[in-house]
């Protein structure tokens, strides 16, 4: 089902209440909105992550009207008492290749199928959450038990009539998967440890005093690849507020990554970036005071050439290093990977921001740079008795080895 073609009439209303009792409790009801506008912007402000650049309206609103993998998107609005109390954001994926999110000796494996028969290697999917980023049921507080029956009921008819068979709750921490464990666990949903993130707290007041943070090999790594970039006689580092007018070149570069990458669950594509870097939340505020996600670009330039960049995204205190390109022709004698993250996280403390983010890749220069990993979950179900059963064999070795492969330390 292409978005837009989605049904602009919310789903009927589900209502669960507590029985009897001295003390009434509360109501809930789930309803469907086909697009992140139909939620006022002030409301979703108030339920979104406040510290995640990723849960900005506006990421969501370049989504749907881009190719970046789903077919459609909808988003589940929990009501108390008929007041917005949460929402979890849906996308559906008709035809998701497999041998694009598993590791590479899977892949390999799989290559054979692919070539001869490729509709086997594709399966229609909902992914609940974030597509881009980590899951959150994003709300005004912890889910109550029966809101949570409640919605993950609803998640499950709407993946069976909208013909999506497996269904997965993406990269939840531990704490926001909890609060689902009642619905979860009656409708037969299984877990699986994910890709952990990779976070660096930002607790020094310059990159100066970050640098002396760090571990003495590391510290010494990271001065030496500074010193590297900075002989590069042709190379210079820009930060930028604006830059749609480098959409086309910044789509190459990051073809050059994608190509190289383990895993491609989401490719971006220009009409993603230029949307987001034209949105509500592009430059200073937006609908009203302070909105929406900022956006700056580390911008790598070989003349008037753009040869490598790190988009960031901002919200409160949070930062993302969201998305990276490479002109791979010069990365390796430029330390250029290393360089533009280093940018970005002397960017992110100027700015006051407590943490950054990087995408789940690369874990060894990561961990150099001094991140933390946070662990994350799928929870997975499947709409059939026989498939959820076949899921619940297959998929976890394969999804633990890919993840053990791309944890492990490389040369």
């Amino acid at each position: 089902m292409s978005a837009d073609r989605r049904s602009a009439v919310p789903a009927a209303p589900l209502t669960v209440a507590a029985a009897g009792g001295a003390q009434r409790e509360p109501a809930y009801t789930v309803e469907r909105l086909d697009r992140a506008q139909d939620l006022p912007r002030r409301v979703w402000d108030e339920l979104a992550p406040a510290d995640d650049p990723m849960w900005g309206r506006d990421v969501f609103t370049a989504m749907q009207g881009a190719e970046i993998g789903p077919d459609a998107y909808a988003y589940l609005l929990v009501r108390e008492d008929g007041l917005p109390f949460a929402v979890l954001p849906l996308s559906a994926v008709h035809g998701l290749r497999l041998d694009r999110v598993v590791g590479p000796r899977e892949r390999r494996l799989m290559a054979p199928v692919a070539r001869i028969l490729p509709r086997l290697v594709r399966v229609p999917m909902l992914f609940c959450g974030n597509f881009l980023g980590q899951g959150h049921v994003m709300g005004r507080g912890r889910l109550p038990a029966a809101a949570a029956r409640l919605l993950v009921r609803e998640v499950m008819d709407f993946a069976r009539g909208h013909r999506l068979g497996t269904v997965v709750f993406k990269d939840f921490a531990p704490d926001d998967l909890d609060a689902l464990r009642p619905g979860l666990d009656r409708e037969g949903f299984f877990t699986v440890a994910s890709l952990p993130d990779t976070q660096l707290l930002l607790e020094q007041p310059d990159f100066e005093s970050y640098l002396a943070s760090l571990p003495a090999k590391p510290r010494r790594n990271a001065r030496n690849k500074i010193r590297k970039f900075r002989r590069q006689d042709d190379l210079r580092l820009e930060v930028l507020d604006g830059f749609g007018h480098l959409v086309p070149e910044m789509m190459g570069l990051y073809r050059q990554v994608m190509d190289r990458a383990d895993q491609t669950l989401d490719v971006l594509d220009e009409e993603f970036v230029q949307a987001l870097s034209a949105g509500e939340g592009a430059g200073e505020g937006g609908e009203g005071e302070g909105a929406g996600t900022e956006q700056r670009l580390v911008a790598c330039f070989q003349g008037d050439r753009l040869v490598g960049y790190l988009h960031c995204l901002f919200r409160g205190r949070g930062a993302v290093g969201a998305r990276i390109g490479m002109d791979y022709g010069l990365a390796q004698r430029a330390r250029l990977y290393h360089n533009l993250h280093y940018a970005a996280i002397e960017l992110a403390i100027t700015r006051g921001c407590r943490h950054i983010r990087f995408a789940q890749t690369a874990y060894e220069p990561k961990r150099e740079f001094g991140c933390e990993l946070v662990e994350q979950t799928y929870a997975l179900n499947h709409t059939g008795r026989l498939p959820r059963t076949i899921l619940r064999l297959l998929l976890p070795p394969a999804l633990e080895a890919a993840r053990a492969q791309a944890l492990a330390p490389r040369s």
